[in-house]
C-alpha cells in the first residue's frame, strides 16, 4: 500500500462556505485572499474531484490523506465562524472516494475536546492535523493538550502543518511565505514538541510536514547553545512534501531511515521518489506511513 501522507482538496461544500465569506480567508470566484499573503490565483483542475482521484489511481497511491490547509487560518478563528467551517470541511472530506482519507481539524481558537473525539471515531479520519502556529513553543503545547490528549487517547497520529503567515511588506515573492514563516513555524514547533511535548505526551505519533523545515539538522547548533538531541525518538516522523534527495539524504544522516514518510503537498507541490534505492522507497512510500498510522513496524 502506497501513501501520500500530505494532500489538500477542497471539496465543492468548502469551496461554498469560502466563497460566502467576506473577512479573510474567502474566495472571490477562484482567487483566495488571505491576510499574508498576495491573492492567489487557485487552479479549478486542482480540486477536481474526480480528475484527483484519477490522478492518484495512476500515480498507484493506495491511500491519499488530505487535510484542511492550516495558512487558511481557518483553526485561529474565533466565534462560530471557525466551528462552521472545520464542520463543513469534516462532512465534505467524509463524502471523498477512496483512495482519499482525511485528517482532523479543531479550533485552537476554543478546543473542543469532546468534537474532536467523536470526529476521531471515523474510521475515514487518520488524525488531527494542527497548525505549527498553535505549537510555537512550550507554554503553547501545554495549551493544545486537550486536543493532543484526544489523539493520544484515541491512538491516531497528529500531523503539524504550517499556520497563517503573517502580514508582511507589499512587494516580496509569491514564494516568500513558504520559506520564510512556514519553516520558521516548523521550526519552533519542532523545538517545542523536543522540549515539552514528549514528556506530556508519552505515546503520542506526530509527524511534522516539510521535514519539519530541517529543523534536526540544526542539531549541532542545539547542543552548542546547552541543547541536545538525545536518542531518535521512534514516535517523531517526518513528511518530506517540497523536498528531495539532498535534503532526504542529510535528514537520514541526522534521524534514520524509519522516520521518513511521503507527502507530496499536492496541488502545491508533487510527488518525487529521491532516487535513494528500492528499499528507501518502500520505507518512505509504505513501511514507515504504515507505522505511523499505528501499525506494528
Amino acid at each position: 500500500m502506497a501513501y501520500d501522507c500530505h494532500q489538500h482538496l477542497w471539496p465543492p461544500r468548502l469551496l461554498d462556505a469560502l466563497r460566502r465569506r467576506s473577512e479573510f480567508p474567502y474566495l472571490r470566484g477562484w482567487t483566495l485572499h488571505l491576510p499574508g499573503e498576495p491573492p492567489y490565483q487557485v487552479d479549478p483542475a486542482a480540486h477536481d474531484v474526480a480528475a484527483r482521484r484519477a490522478r492518484e489511481v495512476a500515480d498507484r497511491r493506495d491511500r491519499v490523506l488530505v487535510s484542511l490547509s492550516s495558512p487558511l487560518g481557518i483553526e485561529h478563528l474565533t466565534g462560530p465562524d471557525g466551528a462552521e467551517l472545520i464542520d463543513v470541511w469534516h462532512e465534505s472530506a467524509l463524502e471523498l472516494p477512496e483512495p482519499f482519507a482525511v485528517w482532523a481539524a479543531a479550533s485552537v481558537a476554543a478546543p473542543d475536546p469532546s468534537g474532536l473525539a467523536k470526529v476521531l471515531r471515523e474510521e475515514r479520519v487518520v488524525g488531527l492535523q494542527l497548525p505549527a502556529t498553535a505549537l510555537t513553543d512550550p507554554p503553547a503545547v501545554a495549551r493544545m493538550a486537550p486536543l493532543l490528549d484526544e489523539a493520544e487517547r484515541a491512538g491516531k497520529p497528529v500531523l503539524v502543518h504550517p499556520g497563517p503567515a503573517p502580514e508582511t511588506a507589499p512587494g516580496l515573492p509569491t514564494w516568500w511565505p513558504a520559506l520564510g514563516p512556514y519553516v520558521a513555524q516548523l521550526h519552533l514547533s519542532w523545538l517545542a514538541w523536543h522540549a515539552a511535548g514528549r514528556a506530556r505526551h508519552p505515546s503520542l505519533r506526530i509527524a511534522f510536514v516539510a521535514l519539519a523545515g530541517l529543523a534536526p539538522l540544526h542539531h549541532e547548533r542545539l547542543a552548542a547553545r546547552g541543547g541536545l538531541l538525545g536518542p531518535v525518538d521512534p514516535k517523531v516522523f517526518y513528511e518530506t512534501s517540497s523536498y528531495s534527495t539532498r535534503a532526504i539524504d542529510a535528514m537520514v544522516r541526522v534521524v534514520g531511515v524509519d522516520p521518513i514518510v511521503h507527502g507530496s503537498d499536492r496541488p502545491y507541490a508533487e510527488s518525487a521518489d529521491p532516487g535513494l534505492g528500492a528499499a528507501f522507497t518502500h520505507a518512505m512510500f509504505t513501511a514507515n506511513p504504515r507505522v505511523l498510522m499505528g501499525e506494528p513496524r
